[in-house]
């Protein structure tokens, strides 16, 4: 290859997959912080044109679980998940890793810690292979080249998609091309995942695997963060779920926990919801 995959897509990849920062910067590039694992928000703000939309917006995520975001449209459950990527920044409050305010930190420095982002549209790099997308972000986090590639053949195998290898990404079906992004996602060996929107716009077959994906990030012990309107789902799959209504954490539970919730119910789930 005579031009690296990742030089070639580093203004691509640079938010999503921490590609380093410019050199004529002068910025350092973030250590990984290791410690216990544990994702931190506390008492986030936002508003806009002064009107608030998130209020003392509080929650945690530890390393190996998933845990969902939810609520009805307009209650600033996005607006939470984004100042939590770092796509939007917050007004007051922390957010934390292991206990390190990252609150100010851009997209990629998160990324660079251990905070991956797979967004709700398609993220591929639609005129590479399946596995020069995956080597796009090897190319940026390994500089040892046969370390390199052993990576890539690792997560092919593990996603399923190594006899897709050589195959444009632009045709893969909707479920090869979320494994696609995903393995590439976790090339930056991410501790938190999260996810925007999963089930947005699948067939129902590929509904499980989805979820089938989400628990395999979780047996890694990587922590997932959900934010979807498919309510019903996402219960099915999670460990714990923040419930956001009116800008506020309403309640926080197992999934049993908040379908029982009688607040939830009455002002969010409606009276026959089940499982």
């Amino acid at each position: 290859m005579d031009q690296p995959v990742g030089s070639r897509y580093a203004a691509s990849s640079q938010a999503s997959f921490g590609a380093p920062p410019s050199v004529e910067s002068g910025e350092a590039v973030p250590r990984r912080i290791m410690g216990s694992g544990i994702l931190s928000v506390h008492g986030l703000e936002k508003s806009y044109r002064g009107r608030t939309v998130v209020q003392d917006a509080t929650l945690h995520l530890s390393n190996g679980e998933a845990v969902g975001l939810l609520g009805p449209n307009g209650a600033g459950k996005t607006t939470i998940f984004y100042m939590i990527t770092g796509l939007v920044g917050a007004d007051r409050g922390m957010i934390s890793l292991d206990g390190h305010d990252i609150t100010h930190l851009p997209m990629y420095r998160r990324a660079r810690l251990g905070i991956g982002y797979l967004p709700q549209e398609a993220s591929i790099f639609r005129g590479l292979s399946v596995e020069d997308n995956i080597r796009a972000v090897l190319e940026v986090v390994e500089p040892d080249r046969k370390a390199r590639e052993y990576k890539l053949d690792e997560l092919l195998e593990e996603f399923d998609i190594a006899r897709l290898r050589k195959s444009p990404s632009i045709a893969l079906s909707g479920g090869e091309r979320r494994r696609c992004e995903i393995a590439r996602a976790l090339a930056g060996n991410p501790s938190f995942m999260l996810l925007d929107e999963p089930f947005a716009g699948i067939d129902p077959i590929a509904v499980g695997d989805i979820q089938n994906l989400v628990r395999h990030l979780t047996r890694r012990g990587i922590g997932v963060l959900i934010t979807d309107h498919n309510v019903r789902e996402t219960l099915g799959l999670i460990d714990r779920a923040y419930i956001i209504h009116s800008g506020r954490v309403l309640t926080e539970g197992t999934p049993n926990e908040i379908i029982a919730d009688q607040d939830v119910r009455r002002l969010y789930l409606g009276e026959d919801f089940h499982l």
